[in-house]
């Protein structure tokens, strides 16, 4: 049966992936960052899920990774990502390195160690990026830039694998329906508080918009398990696309989106999430 890691597997589209993965035929090897999630998740099929604790920004658990895989791996899924949100002006150095150390440098260190093994199988990585992967909002722009930089890494990273016939996708979810995406309300209000009172002042009609704009939004998110059953596709197509956007209405948003002159576009997003 083929083997897959997939990083970031404790809750969300890393669990739903991980999940479908085993009841199609894989072998899972779930990373997670602590041993309670680590339990939950492989008592759901102990037969074709196991575990490994990872943190994607851990050193020693990257380094780790040898002894704990199996000698054969035939793909990665890098799902393991946060969001920074808050406006441009009010992120700190410390929270863009938190969300580009997560997002794309831990991604990539997994990557990089799993490749010897990916080498040898011919196997495959997919990236879990998003629509803001190449649609960049207000109020998550360093969510954006990660994402960004992330695809950017990911397509020099397929054109180096060729001779090795190793494929690289990309994922590109829009809104979906995980316990992060349900509680986006509550990372609104975390990121208010850490504004001053005269940042609050000034952006309090970013805020105000980008809250309502979530409250649609959770409305329009697709199910997890869509995500998952397009992940398995770029895992198993004989010839994979570079990109996958999940979803009709999203595959059409980013075609007619990237495509308009950019202060076409900043007036279309601007309006769609209520910003100012």
């Amino acid at each position: 049966m083929p083997s897959v890691l997939v990083t970031g597997a404790g809750r969300g589209i890393g669990k739903s992936i991980a999940e479908h993965l085993a009841r199609h035929g894989w072998d899972v090897i779930a990373g997670i960052r602590n041993e309670r999630d680590a339990a939950a998740l492989t008592v759901l099929n102990p037969q074709r899920i196991s575990s490994v604790i990872l943190d994607v920004t851990d050193t020693g658990h990257i380094a780790a990774l040898d002894e704990s895989l199996p000698q054969r791996l035939d793909a990665i899924v890098n799902n393991a990502g946060v969001v920074v949100s808050g406006p441009m002006e009010t992120v700190t150095p410390d929270d863009w390195r938190k969300q580009l150390e997560i997002n794309v440098i831990g991604q990539l260190a997994v990557t990089q160690a799993v490749l010897p093994r990916l080498r040898k199988s011919r196997g495959r990585v997919v990236f879990i990026s998003s629509v803001n992967g190449r649609v960049s909002m207000s109020l998550v722009g360093a969510y954006c830039a990660s994402k960004f930089a992330l695809e950017a890494a990911a397509d020099a990273l397929r054109m180096e694998l060729r001779p090795w016939h190793i494929g690289v996708a990309i994922v590109e979810p829009a809104q979906t329906d995980t316990d992060l995406w349900r509680t986006a309300d509550d990372m609104v209000k975390e990121a208010e508080a850490t504004l001053t009172a005269e940042q609050r002042d000034l952006y309090a009609r970013h805020i105000a918009g980008f809250k309502k704009a979530i409250s649609v939004s959770q409305k329009l998110a697709v199910p997890a398990a869509t995500v998952s059953a397009v992940v398995e596709e770029a895992l198993t197509a004989r010839r994979p696309r570079a990109r996958y956007v999940v979803g009709v209405s999203p595959r059409l948003q980013v075609a007619l989106l990237t495509k308009l002159p950019p202060s076409l576009r900043d007036r279309v997003l601007r309006r769609v999430s209520g910003q100012p």
